[in-house]
């Protein structure tokens, strides 16, 4: 969608791929309809997790479990990873397949609305990951800026909206305009925050980088 084709299946051909439980996984999720982050941003949590090696990571939308237990695979082997979701009848899957892992002890799910439980949380996580619902981001950066300390990193997930983002208000649907508008509002103040330096990048459907500064 945002990238040329061939130039993503040429990048795309370069992949190692993941663990066979992880890889499982998301064959798994794609038959079944659930999302999952996209191979190039699971390429790009990879290198981030690499070079910032965070000791503790939050997560925003859990999902059944995917992401998380990929940053736990590809991060710091003694990193504590915190993850938030809502979706009551994906909450025991993600925690099964945590438990399938051997990964229960290291990764604690959080249930419930994430705009309240973020108010609630304290202390810092070097690392956020957010990927929930799109039209709650503006929402929730408050408090995840509260969270980070100066150096922490918070990757955004699926901020161009298959490109709906782009186009003027009136080219999307009526029902999809308050995230439409959301998002834009979420990527000014990224990009316009003082304690932020953040880059946009077309990978996947797309994804911002924001470094606490």
């Amino acid at each position: 969608m945002i990238t040329d084709e061939r130039v993503k299946v040429f990048i795309g051909s370069f992949d190692t791929g993941n663990t066979p439980f992880l890889n499982d996984l998301e064959q798994h999720s794609l038959k079944t309809g659930v999302p999952v982050i996209r191979p190039q941003v699971q390429s790009l949590l990879k290198l981030l997790l690499a070079m910032k090696k965070p000791g503790k990571i939050l997560e925003v939308g859990t999902a059944i479990g995917f992401s998380a237990l990929l940053m736990k695979e590809y991060g710091p082997k003694d990193c504590q990873i915190t993850t938030i979701e809502k979706y009551e009848k994906r909450i025991p899957l993600a925690l099964e397949n945590f438990r399938k892992a051997g990964r229960e002890k290291e990764i604690t799910l959080l249930a419930g609305d994430a705009f309240q439980i973020l108010k609630e949380l304290e202390g810092s996580y070097d690392f956020v990951f957010m990927d929930a619902a799109k039209g709650q981001y503006i929402h929730f950066l408050p408090d995840v800026l509260r969270l980070m300390p100066e150096g922490g990193v918070l990757v955004t997930d699926n901020v161009l909206q298959d490109g709906d983002v782009m186009e003027s208000r009136f080219a999307v649907t009526r029902r999809d305009r308050t995230i439409h508008s959301r998002m834009r509002e979420y990527l000014y103040a990224l990009k316009h925050n003082g304690q932020l330096q953040t880059d946009i990048l077309p990978v996947g459907d797309g994804v911002t980088v924001s470094v606490k500064i």
